[in-house]
């Protein structure tokens, strides 16, 4: 009868240091989208100001973008 409760809780101890790992990884996980997420929000961001910009001079092409005048 011990040993039976033994292993039961040698089993249970088992599945929990797993949960514990599983829920160790999986908030390593979010962390770094959220980092992500942070990220690219920033660019989106900047990427819409510059479209904003762009709308605002009337929609002329940069100067990278025009062809030169001997085309």
């Amino acid at each position: 009868m011990k040993g039976m409760k033994m292993d039961k809780v040698e089993a249970l101890e088992e599945k929990t240091a797993h949960l514990i790992r599983a829920v160790e990884d999986l908030s390593d996980m979010v962390t770094r989208q959220g980092h992500e997420i942070d990220r690219l929000t920033r660019i989106v961001g900047l990427l819409t100001e510059r479209e904003a910009e762009r709308e605002v001079m009337g929609g002329e092409a940069p100067a990278a973008n025009v062809r030169p005048p001997h085309w």
